[in-house]
């Protein structure tokens, strides 16, 4: 077995020749970590003689999990509740160590301690193998990016130093480590209580040739992150004026890349451009900076930068984060209250925090086969899942494989102000209404502006979106009201959001995700009629507020009208009429997702116009919209 070489982004910090390493304990309960820490702590001399006499009882015994262990009620129950972080060291490196706890419950626990973890040690108990909840913290390990992961076979001396069942249970690891998607998960038999292997090399395991735990973790070659000027990462914190005659400052933590005097940056998501002219940190002034140094930035420029923007680099080949609108990412749920799709929660990413909108729930993990379920109906506490999330601004994202402080995330709960789940970006989205969102094409104008097209014609574009429940009148309202408009000589057309999946969204499925484009291609669809002068008449359920927002951000930002319309039938009264059978189906259980049974609708706060259609008559209502229409000039 040779000791591993962790990458660039997983580096340790240097203290003159002394390097730093993080490692997060992880495993079932009873397996031993708090224990093994203990070991580790003990041998390596790291404990003042205070803290060894508090945990020796009366016959001279020195219970080692207690070391660890410092919760009052930790000790109490003989667990580790919370992540009990401690320090040690040897003459070549100092550590953290995070002795995370093994109870299901808290799961959470563990995700946060492993979350920034250049090594996971895993307990095994020799006896019993591979167990549930080593699975799922295996593959927490995974989610959050741990570089490397070793095995513990701990308790080895309960087998009678076995052979053949320390062969057995690397067997199991190498399965284990395939599920998980860890390439590989090296093995140490250790016997913590004794110090068989963790520190010293034991004489009862001849037939290891091995490193003892903490040569492996002496072993471990730690570099420093690459150089790289084009991976550049600078998050905003504060921006400052040291005084009337300076510059502002801007100053933040690097968490990827260079930055020197001299180099050309870009400000995102604005794109402004500048050059950086002197760079002060904590230990002063210096020309370059390195991933993980705080730094205070003064540009060329007076350009605006506040918290949460991201200075770049601006060289011709940068590598730049995605400036995303949805975000396709891992959560570990930490709070008592379920997740659903519609849920709204804010996420917190870097300096910046946004609203985002639960699209979809896409997968679950099951902590026992490690299969993920596909199309959850909730995350609940210390569930391990996929979403699908919206957010109402910008987030400048990296995927969480290729940095680990731009790819996470946690999300906050906006009414009690506690976080609620942790998270890493799998895959960012890029969408901006109003604007171009790929540049490796570009907008042709029309030779026609729209003023001259519309006065020649005669015609005055706009968009009327009507949203309701299904089944709530909203394409009966619609049919009439194109009607009416075409009888006042007006060019209108009906965009129906299923007349529309027989054509341009015919690629999509229901998902909630897939729903959400569906909306955004009717809302650049009907910018595009607006624009060329026809009233485009939109008939979509449209269940969440932020879908129904950035439609009608396509039309602000081309300075269009949109009016809104709520079609607020009740949902008994559209169950009635149900001409497709949706309800029915939706209550016997064969449809699932159906806005109004099992999944959410948000009333519109502030439309333009509201009305119910129960027992109402379809020319009165399009009526209503068209007098809307005559009072801002577009009839």
């Amino acid at each position: 077995m040779t000791a591993p070489t962790i990458e660039a982004t997983a580096a340790g910090r240097h203290d003159g020749d002394r390097q730093f390493l993080r490692l997060a304990t992880i495993g079932s309960v009873d397996d031993g970590k708090s224990t093994l820490i203990g070991r580790i702590l003990h041998d390596t001399g790291s404990l003042p003689t205070d803290h060894i006499e508090g945990v020796t009882d009366d016959e001279g015994e020195l219970d080692l999990a207690a070391l660890s262990d410092g919760l009052r009620s930790e000790r109490e129950q003989g667990i580790t509740i919370d992540v009990a972080y401690r320090f040690f060291s040897t003459e070549h490196r100092s550590y953290v160590l995070a002795d995370t706890p093994g109870h299901e419950r808290y799961t959470r626990n563990t995700f946060t301690g492993a979350s920034n973890a250049h090594v996971a040690v895993v307990l095994v108990d020799a006896r019993y193998g591979v167990q549930r909840q080593t699975r799922r913290h295996a593959r927490i390990a995974a989610l959050v990016g741990v570089p490397h992961v070793v095995a513990a076979v701990n308790k080895i001396d309960l087998v009678d130093f076995s052979q053949e069942r320390f062969a057995q249970l690397r067997a199991e690891l190498d399965e284990l480590a395939l599920q998980v998607g860890i390439g590989e998960i090296d093995a140490i038999p250790v016997a913590a209580k004794s110090g068989d292997n963790v520190v010293r090399r034991s004489a009862s395991t001849p037939w290891y040739d091995g490193p003892t735990l903490l040569e492996y973790l002496e072993g471990v070659e730690l570099a420093a992150p690459s150089p790289q000027q084009r991976e550049l990462r600078l998050p905003v914190q504060y921006a400052s004026r040291p005084s009337e005659t300076h510059r502002r400052n801007y100053s933040g933590r690097i968490i990827a890349g260079t930055i020197a005097v001299g180099d050309e940056v870009a400000i995102l998501p604005s794109g402004s451009r500048s050059t950086v002219v002197a760079l002060d940190t904590l230990d002063g002034s210096r020309d370059t900076g390195v991933a993980g140094l705080s730094v205070s930035v003064e540009l060329a420029d007076e350009i605006d930068v506040a918290r949460g923007d991201v200075i770049v680099s601006a060289v011709d080949d940068a590598h730049l984060p995605v400036v995303a609108r949805e975000l396709e990412a891992t959560l570990c749920w930490l709070a008592e209250k379920p997740l659903r799709a519609g849920d709204r929660v804010a996420l917190k990413h870097g300096t910046t925090t946004v609203r985002a909108t639960v699209q979809s729930l896409d997968r679950r993990l099951d902590p026992d086969s490690l299969i993920e379920q596909v199309g959850p109906g909730e995350l609940v506490l210390n569930d391990i899942g996929t979403v699908t999330l919206r957010t109402s601004s910008v987030v400048l994202a990296d995927r969480y494989a290729e940095n680990r402080d731009g790819g996470a995330f946690i999300l906050i709960d906006e009414a009690s102000n506690e976080t609620v789940a942790a998270g890493t970006i799998g895959r960012a989205r890029e969408v901006v209404p109003g604007t171009a969102t790929r540049n490796d094409i570009k907008w042709h104008p029309s030779s026609l502006a729209r003023d001259e097209r519309w006065r020649k014609t005669g015609q005055r574009g706009a968009t009327v979106w009507l949203t309701g429940l299904p089944a709530s009148g909203k394409s009966t309202v619609a049919v009439v009201l194109e009607r009416l408009l075409v009888s006042r000589g007006r060019v209108a057309y009906l965009i129906d959001g299923d007349n529309i999946r027989h054509g341009i969204s015919d690629d999509l499925g229901f998902s909630p995700g897939d729903r959400a484009e569906n909306i955004r291609r009717v809302g650049h669809l009907a910018r595009l009629f607006a624009d060329a002068g026809v009233i485009a008449v939109a008939s979509m359920v449209s269940p969440l507020r932020s879908d129904r927002e950035i439609a009608r951000e396509l039309s602000d930002a081309a300075g269009l009208e949109f009016i809104e319309v709520h079609v607020s039938t009740p949902v008994g009264e559209c169950e009635r009429r149900d001409p497709k059978g949706l309800y029915r189906r939706a209550r016997e259980g064969s449809l699932r997702g159906l806005t109004g049974v099992d999944a959410p609708y948000e009333r519109p706060l502030d439309p333009d116009l509201r009305f119910d259609t129960t027992d109402a008559d379809a020319e009165e209502l399009a009526g209503r919209i068209v007098e809307i229409l005559v009072e801002r000039g577009i009839v």
